[in-house]
């Protein structure tokens, strides 16, 4: 047998001759081939080194696994030869490279290996593609995947170390047996002829392509019946005796197009990330569920551990992109599009979603973290409660409320939309899931990110109160309400009509709470138009600054993006004007908003009481400003020190 794979060898280098005509002769093919003209002219390497014949098998007993254990991988276009020497594997007469010198076809790396070599070992999937037709498939399962990945791990390794130790190096990296005629190497070592191997392979091959034709099908009739994705829906009918024809006929398609390619090893990497992408997925799902401590998730199989499947994600990932990193994020990118499309338009089903599973566990997490403390005064922005009053019709009095909430907020932040029913909760069930849909129907019409809340009590004005207090979670606590002016209070011979309303700004205030009253609220423009001109601040009573981030606020939106800020701020006749203009741009400065500042003059008998209380005088807003110059001075005097 031996004597059959016998290679020629011209120096290190491998040859793609004949054995009878490996010889230097002169009138022999091999002359010919490298001295094409005359013997003055012959290939360098040619006339510098020897021709030999040597046995390609050689038994275990040669010690040729010596030879084996270390890499020998090529670059595109280079010798195959003994040892790494660029004497022996650089091309230095291109005319002769195709025709009798052995080269390497592909730039090989032992990530290409391992992406040429992976699909040999993607059956364990087998028994869960089909395990509708399994018996006990919870019992099935893992005692026939474990004992499939022993056995084949036990026969490949085993020959991956016979193969290396009988099979000489060279026509180990043959990769068509040119040096040999183009046969197999393995069908020479065969018992007791070369057609058991042949015909093996062909059983081998036609098995593992008829288990892909009976499971991908059912595989893909599975998803398609589920409805996770809708579009394969056309692909759930069965034939009159239960066979997935028409995902069958798909399936079909699909290897036919993969067999065009021409070249198994160029598809065989992609094909290694969609598998690896699955395990991968799967250990994660596992993993999650585990961590989650999810109650539907309960595995028969003992032996299990969540450590366990992060080491095969994390493994997974690895080998993706040892095999290559285009590839790899090509199928990343590729699962997550799908991902989202079934978020999007997929069904959901009786088994949840893992993903949400997460969420609501960092939800949780993140509330327990704002709980450790109040929040900065830098990351102070309103977290919206609306105070919703609602028509006969359960529909929204005033419906540009949701639009200004959205102006202000531009999709940041909480917004929680309340309302309160008059009656009775066990009789007025009904009425509040009614409102509470059509609340939720505005506010995404309206475009407003945010939670809904109905509310039924026998007393209006306690109702309220009760949102003020109770509104939010944990950290995530609404700190600025909306309400609605009461337009028809002088006219109402109800006077619950005012009272409701002074009733809950005094809650309001209670609660330490910032109050906006958008009064002509009917003449604020939708999120839809782009209004210009400038929007005009009466700095009046000292809020803290929260006046100012109003408008910026509203500016972030782009239906008040092209509006310019006025400030007006009122001083006594007794003040210096040009100063405090000139402190309040100061302040602004700092505060990096712009805007213009106008300062109006007023006598103290134009200034409300309310209003001449709220200020103090007006004395704190002007120390504030005089604090403010002073400080600039003494930083200036620091400097200049």
């Amino acid at each position: 047998v031996y004597t059959i794979c016998r290679m020629c060898v011209l120096g290190k280098r491998l040859l793609r001759v004949a054995i009878n005509d490996c010889h230097k002769n002169v009138s022999g093919p091999l002359h010919d081939m490298f001295c094409p003209n005359s013997s003055l002219s012959c290939d360098q390497y040619y006339s510098t080194h020897d021709v030999s014949i040597v046995n390609g098998i050689k038994g275990l007993s040669s010690g040729v696994i010596m030879d084996n254990i270390y890499d020998s991988f090529l670059e595109t276009g280079q010798y195959l030869a003994i040892g790494k020497n660029p004497e022996d594997i650089e091309p230095m007469d291109a005319g002769n490279q195709q025709s009798n010198q052995v080269t390497s076809d592909i730039t090989t790396t032992f990530t290409i290996l391992i992406g040429i070599f992976f699909p040999s070992v993607t059956g364990i999937m087998a028994g869960s593609n089909r395990s509708g037709d399994l018996a006990d498939a919870q019992k099935s399962i893992p005692v026939g995947t474990i004992c499939a990945i022993l056995t084949t791990s036990t026969v490949y390794l085993s020959s991956v170390i016979l193969f290396a130790g009988t099979v000489d190096n060279l026509l180990l990296r043959d990769k068509f047996g040119v040096s040999i005629g183009g046969k197999l190497v393995v069908a020479n070592m065969a018992w007791p002829n070369e057609w058991v191997i042949l015909i093996g392979s062909f059983l081998s091959t036609l098995g593992a392509g008829l288990q892909s034709l009976t499971g991908a099908p059912r595989l893909l009739q599975a998803i398609a019946k589920d409805g996770i994705i809708p579009f394969l829906s056309p692909f759930a009918v069965s034939s009159s005796r239960g066979e997935p024809t028409r995902a069958l006929l798909l399936t079909i398609v699909i290897c036919q197009c993969g067999i065009l390619l021409g070249n198994v090893d160029l598809l065989a990497p992609l094909l290694s990330m969609f598998f690896l992408m699955c395990y991968g997925f799967v250990n994660l799902a596992c993993a999650l569920q585990t961590l989650l401590r999810t109650p539907n998730w309960r595995p028969r199989f003992k032996y299990y551990h969540w450590s366990l499947s992060f080491i095969g994600l994390a493994l997974c990932i690895a080998i993706m992109f040892m095999t290559s990193w285009y590839f790899a994020l090509l199928a990343m990118g590729m699962a997550g599009m799908i991902y989202k499309y079934i978020e999007y338009r997929g069904a959901e089903k009786e088994w949840g979603d893992g993903i949400r599973g997460l969420a609501l566990s960092a939800a949780r997490y993140s509330l327990l973290r704002l709980e450790e403390g109040p929040p900065h005064t830098k990351n102070w922005r309103p977290q919206l409660l609306i105070l919703v009053k609602l028509t006969s019709d359960l529909v929204p009095k005033y419906r540009k409320l949701f639009a200004f909430a959205s102006q202000l907020k531009a999709g940041k932040g909480l917004t929680v939309c309340a309302a309160v029913i008059g009656g009775d909760f066990t009789r007025s069930y009904g009425e509040a899931m009614a409102a509470k849909q059509s609340l939720r129907k505005t506010m995404d019409e309206e475009r407003v990110k945010g939670f809904v809340d109905i509310l039924v009590a026998r007393n209006i004005t306690e109702g309220l109160s009760n949102l003020v207090q109770t509104s939010g979670l944990g950290g995530m606590k609404p700190n600025t309400v909306i309400l609605g002016w009461p337009y028809g209070w002088r006219q109402s011979e109800d006077d619950r009509t005012w009272q409701v309303f002074l009733q809950t700004v005094r809650n309001v205030t209670s609660a330490h709470m910032a109050l906006l009253v958008p009064k002509g609220i009917n003449f604020f423009p939708d999120s839809t138009e782009k209004v210009f001109g400038n929007i005009d601040i009466w700095w009046i009573v000292h809020d803290g600054g929260l006046l100012m981030l109003l408008p910026f606020l509203l500016k972030q939106h782009r239906t008040w993006k092209n509006c310019k800020m006025r400030i007006f701020t009122v001083a006594q006749l007794e003040d210096n004007s040009i100063q405090m203009k000139k402190d309040l741009k100061t302040f602004l400065y700092h505060l990096r908003i712009e805007a213009e500042v106008e300062v109006v003059e007023m006598m103290d008998s134009d200034i409300s009481a309310y209003t001449y209380e709220r200020t103090l005088m007006m004395e704190q807003r002007n120390e504030m400003l005089r604090e403010l110059r002073l400080n600039k001075k003494q930083s200036l005097g620091v400097v200049s020190a």
